[in-house]
C-alpha cells in the first residue's frame, strides 16, 4: 500500500518531519495513521466539531494528562500557553533512536475562529519541532479543501514547512475486493460493483457489509430500514466538513439531477444561486474533498467544462433515499426500469473514477493522454445536429478515443438506432470540434459488445468490467 511506504519514510527519515494527510470524511485517514504509527505516537488529539476554543483547548489538556501524566492540571488559556506545555512534555520524555510521533487529528476543527490556533501551531513548528531531528508532527484533517487552503499552500508560516503531503483517495474496486477478501468476502465483480455504485470505496461503509448478504441485502439493511448505519448519514456528512454548507448541498442536489454534468453557467442557473465567490468556493471545495469532478472541455475554456456529481452515495441518496423511508425498498425496486436508469449514471461515475484502469485496458498508459467532455448545440432553428460526448481522451500520439459507458447486466448489443446515435455522434465530432486526430469509438461496457454488424463497423476497442477491477497503485 503506496500510503504506507510514505509513512515508514517518514519514520525512517533523519530529519523533522511535517505531514498532513487530508481525505473524505469516512475514508479511513485516522485508523491508518493509529494502525501503522501506534508505537511512536508520544501525543494526539482530536479537534472537536463545533466546539468553542475553550472545549478545545480543555480537550488538548485531557490529552496532555493522557499521554504524560506528571503535566501540570491547570488547563491553558490560550493555544500559545497549551504548546508551550507539549514543548515541557517532549522534553522531558526519553529521547529514542526512533522517531516520536506527535499527532493531530481533525485539525481544522482544532482552528476555531479568533483562537490563533494556526499561528501557534506555526510557532510550535518552526520554534520547536523543526530543531528536533526525532520529532514527526501529523495533521489530518476531513475538511480537504481547508487543508489544502491552510495548510498545503499556506502563505503564512507553514508556507513551503511541509516534509510530505498524502491525500487519502477512496477504495478502487480492486482495493475493495481485496479488502472484503480480507473480511472473508468472497463476491464476484457484479456484487462488488453493484455496492460500489451505491457506497463508494469508502472503508466505513464497507466496513459495514456482514459474511452471507449480497450486496442489494446489505444496501437495504444499511440504507432504508430504521436502525440501518448510513440512514441518516447524508444529513451530517456535509455540515461536518463544510462552513455554510448549505450552498454544497444545493450544488450537490442539483448536480445529482444531471446525468449528464452541468457547466457552471448551467448549474448556477438551476440551483438558482447567485453568481459569485461563495459558489466558486463551494464548489471547489466539493472538488477538493472528492464530491464532484470537473472535467476540462477539448477547447480548454473553463466555462465549457463539465461538473458532475461523482460522490456515489451523494447520487444514491438522492435518487433512492431522500423521499424513501420504507425497509425493504430497495430489493423491490432493484429489478425496476428506474434500477436500470441509476444504474447508468452510477456506472459512468465508477469509469471517471477509474480513469488510469480505463487507460491501461486500452494499452495506452504509457501515453501522454488529457482526459476531456466535449459538446455541441446546434442552433436554434437551425438543420445543424447537436452531440454531447462525456469522456474523451486525447492523446498525445494524435488518437482520440470516444469513450461510450453503457450499463448491462449481459453483453451489451449495438442495436440499428444506437448504431445510427453513434454515427451522428462521430460524424458531428468531426464537422465541430476542428480536430483531425484518429478517432476509436471506445465501448466501456461491464461484460463487453455483442459482436453483431453494428458493433464490427463502429467499435474499435472495448474496455469491461475486469479492466476497471485493474490495480494501479503506484509508490509515490
Amino acid at each position: 500500500m503506496a500510503e504506507k511506504l510514505v509513512l515508514d519514510r517518514v519514520l525512517a527519515s533523519k530529519d523533522p518531519e511535517l505531514l498532513a494527510v487530508y481525505g473524505r470524511r469516512r475514508v479511513g485517514k485516522t485508523f491508518l495513521i493509529r494502525e501503522h504509527l501506534k508505537d511512536q505516537i508520544v501525543f494526539e488529539v482530536a479537534g472537536m466539531h463545533e466546539q468553542s476554543t475553550s472545549s478545545q483547548l480543555a480537550g488538548f489538556h485531557a490529552a496532555l494528562r493522557r499521554a504524560f501524566p506528571n503535566v501540570a492540571s491547570v488547563q491553558p488559556r490560550t493555544w500559545l500557553d497549551a504548546f508551550e506545555i507539549l514543548r515541557t512534555c517532549l522534553d522531558q520524555t526519553s529521547k529514542s533512536k526512533h522517531k516520536r510521533v506527535v499527532f493531530f487529528d481533525e485539525f481544522p476543527w482544532l482552528a476555531t475562529r479568533k483562537s490563533n490556533f494556526l499561528a501557534a501551531f506555526e510557532n510550535f513548528w518552526n520554534d520547536y519541532a523543526l530543531r528536533h531531528r526525532d520529532l514527526a508532527v501529523v495533521i489530518c484533517g476531513s475538511a480537504a479543501a481547508w487543508m489544502i487552503r491552510n495548510v498545503v499552500n499556506s502563505r503564512g508560516g507553514l508556507h513551503n514547512r511541509l516534509t510530505r503531503r498524502m491525500r487519502i483517495e477512496p477504495f478502487n474496486l480492486n482495493e475493495v475486493e481485496l479488502y472484503l477478501q480480507s473480511r472473508k468476502i468472497h463476491w464476484d465483480q457484479r456484487q462488488i460493483a453493484t455496492l460500489y455504485m451505491a457506497f463508494g470505496g469508502i472503508p466505513h461503509y464497507l466496513n459495514l457489509i456482514r459474511p452471507g448478504q449480497s450486496a442489494s441485502q446489505c444496501i437495504d439493511a444499511e440504507c432504508f430500514r430504521p436502525e440501518g448505519m448510513l440512514r441518516l448519514e447524508y444529513h451530517n456528512l456535509y455540515a461536518a466538513l463544510f462552513e455554510n454548507y448549505q450552498t454544497h448541498e444545493t450544488i450537490v442536489k442539483t448536480l445529482a439531477a444531471s446525468n449528464s454534468g452541468l457547466t457552471r453557467d448551467q448549474l448556477i442557473e438551476k440551483s438558482q444561486l447567485t453568481s459569485g465567490g461563495g459558489v466558486t468556493k463551494a464548489i471547489e471545495e466539493l472538488a477538493l474533498s472528492g464530491f464532484l469532478t470537473e472535467t476540462l472541455a477539448l477547447d480548454k475554456k473553463a466555462k465549457s467544462s463539465l461538473l458532475r456529481l461523482t460522490d456515489e452515495f451523494s447520487v444514491f441518496y438522492w435518487d433512492w433515499m431522500h423521499s424513501n423511508t420504507a425497509a425493504n425498498s430497495w430489493m423491490r425496486q432493484a429489478t425496476s426500469r428506474r434500477y436500470e436508469a441509476w444504474c447508468g449514471y452510477a456506472f459512468e461515475s465508477i469509469c471517471f473514477k477509474h480513469l488510469q484502469q480505463i487507460q491501461r485496458g486500452l494499452g495506452i498508459a504509457d501515453v501522454d493522454t488529457r482526459v476531456a467532455s466535449w459538446h455541441y448545440s446546434a442552433k436554434k432553428g437551425s438543420q445543424e445536429e447537436g452531440a454531447q460526448i462525456d469522456l474523451l481522451l486525447d492523446r498525445a500520439d494524435q488518437c482520440i478515443d470516444l469513450c461510450q459507458i453503457k450499463f448491462s447486466d449481459k453483453p451489451f448489443t449495438i442495436t440499428k438506432s444506437y448504431a445510427e446515435s453513434l454515427a451522428r455522434k462521430i460524424r458531428v465530432f468531426r464537422e465541430r470540434s476542428g480536430r483531425h486526430q484518429t478517432l476509436f469509438l471506445t465501448m466501456i461496457t461491464p461484460y463487453g459488445v455483442v459482436a453483431n454488424r453494428y458493433s464490427e463497423q463502429l467499435v474499435t476497442k472495448q474496455v469491461t468490467l475486469s479492466d476497471l477491477f485493474g490495480s494501479e497503485k503506484t509508490v509515490p
